[in-house]
Formats: structure tokens, C-alpha cells, sequence
């Protein structure tokens, strides 16, 4: 009878192994490519991933990793994505000010909208204010199509934002 007794405490829904936890950080694949390293004995090909994860609530970060195939590459990005997160402030579900960013040939325009207008804009960028979180922003495009730099511009037009509770007025001699 102890045997019966044993068994089913054992399997009364008790999980085995270790348990999952909730994902805290959303994750988008924006680029992944294939590359091709020259060596003695031939060409070697590898994967190329850039991904974007974020929690919708004002912290993001993106990494681009290389990897044998593509999950190896995906993964190791998601990784070090998650090691570079930043906050995005965010002030009544837009962001706080006009910003515009050149990085190499990557020209980025994001501005603040009135509540219901959503998210306008293309490519990389509507990915990446949605996953900050930022519901309500219009962005433009204007330089390149190159997703990498688009997604690098984006990210330094981010990290330019100031907080608006953190404006302090400066001195101005006349």
C-alpha cells in the first residue's frame, strides 16, 4: 500500500525538471544573413543574426551575433542583447521630443504623436519603438535601406532622448 501511496504523491502534478520561467523580454529577428569567410582549405559559411529584444515597457536592447546556423546565431544575439538593455523614456505613450540621427548613412527621424495615432513609421523602426514600449510616434526613414544601420541610427536617436522631468533650464548670457 506505501508503494500505491508513493506513487501517487509522485505523480499528483508535480513538474520534473527545472521550470520554466515567464519571458521577460520580447524578442524580433531583424536581419540574418549568410557569410563567408575565405580560408586555406576553402570557404567557410557561418549566420549572421540581428535581433531586438525589449519588454514594452521602456527597456530595449539589440546585439548582432554569428553562429554555425541560424539558432546558434539568434541565440547567442538574444544573449547579448539582454546585456545591453537600455531605458527609453517614455511620456504619455510617446517619447519625449523631436530627434534626429545620422549614423553613417543611416538618417532617422522619430517625433512625438497625439495619443491614437499609433506607431508610424517602416522597417526596423516600428520594431524597435514597439518593442520599447512607445505606442504612439511617427519616424521617417530617409537615408538608407541597410537594416543594421537603420536599427544602429535608431538606437542612438533613443539614447539622445532626454527625460522631460530632467530638463533644467540653462543660463543664457546676454
Amino acid at each position: 500500500m506505501t508503494g500505491k501511496n508513493q506513487r501517487k504523491s509522485k505523480d499528483s502534478g508535480q513538474e520534473r525538471g527545472p521550470r520554466r520561467e515567464e519571458k521577460e523580454y520580447d524578442q524580433q529577428i531583424i536581419d540574418i544573413a549568410r557569410v563567408t569567410r575565405v580560408m586555406a582549405g576553402g570557404k567557410r559559411m557561418r549566420f549572421r543574426a540581428c535581433v531586438v529584444v525589449g519588454n514594452r515597457q521602456g527597456k530595449i536592447g539589440t546585439a548582432m551575433a554569428k553562429g554555425a546556423d541560424v539558432t546558434l546565431a539568434v541565440n547567442k544575439a538574444v544573449t547579448k542583447a539582454k546585456n545591453n538593455i537600455m531605458t527609453v523614456p517614455i511620456v504619455n505613450e510617446t517619447i519625449p521630443h523631436r530627434v534626429d540621427i545620422k549614423y553613417g548613412a543611416a538618417k532617422i527621424l522619430i517625433k512625438p504623436a497625439p495619443k491614437g495615432t499609433g506607431i508610424i513609421a517602416g522597417g526596423a523602426v516600428r520594431v524597435i519603438l514597439d518593442l520599447a514600449g512607445v505606442s504612439n510616434a511617427v519616424a521617417k526613414i530617409l537615408g538608407t535601406n541597410n537594416k543594421i544601420n537603420n536599427v544602429k541610427a535608431t538606437f542612438e536617436a533613443l539614447r539622445r532622448l532626454k527625460r522631460a522631468e530632467g530638463k533644467k533650464q540653462e543660463n543664457i548670457k546676454t
